[in-house]
């Protein structure tokens, strides 16, 4: 057996798809390259390529079920986003100000360093770098 394999793509529920689309967007700063409905109706998603080879979607599904999201509950804490450096995160803070995205600036811990924000769904997403870079 080879060694565990890296993380090919994640995907979130989102209440509007639209919305959600031009929010990742403008955050992501590409347009997706796969945005289609699937299984005849049952769910539409969209999917923008990420550096590294990594995919990221967002699903909207015909029957919404569930509470808004809360890491709290049993599931998804947060899906966090690699950063090279803290001066990529720096760069990171200044893109979501631009976009008037609310943040928490940037979190200097012993592990790394992180800056947290939320989607339009509440969905808790952040950029994290190494410690020491």
């Amino acid at each position: 057996m080879t060694d565990f394999p890296a993380i090919s793509h994640a995907a979130v529920t989102v209440t509007d798809l639209a919305r959600s689309t031009q929010w990742y967007t403008g955050l992501i700063g590409s347009d997706p390259v796969l945005d289609e409905d699937e299984a005849k109706g049952v769910y539409h998603h969209a999917v923008w390529a990420l550096p590294g080879g990594q995919l990221f979607g967002i699903h909207t599904h015909q029957t919404p079920g569930g509470s808004p999201f809360d890491e709290s509950s049993v599931g998804l804490d947060h899906l966090a986003f690699s950063c090279a450096t803290r001066g990529e995160l720096e760069q990171w803070a200044a893109r979501l100000d631009a976009l008037g995205i609310a943040h928490s600036g940037i979190d200097d811990q012993h592990y790394g360093s992180g800056l947290s924000f939320r989607d339009p769904d509440g969905i808790a997403l952040e950029f994290f770098a190494p410690p020491g870079t």
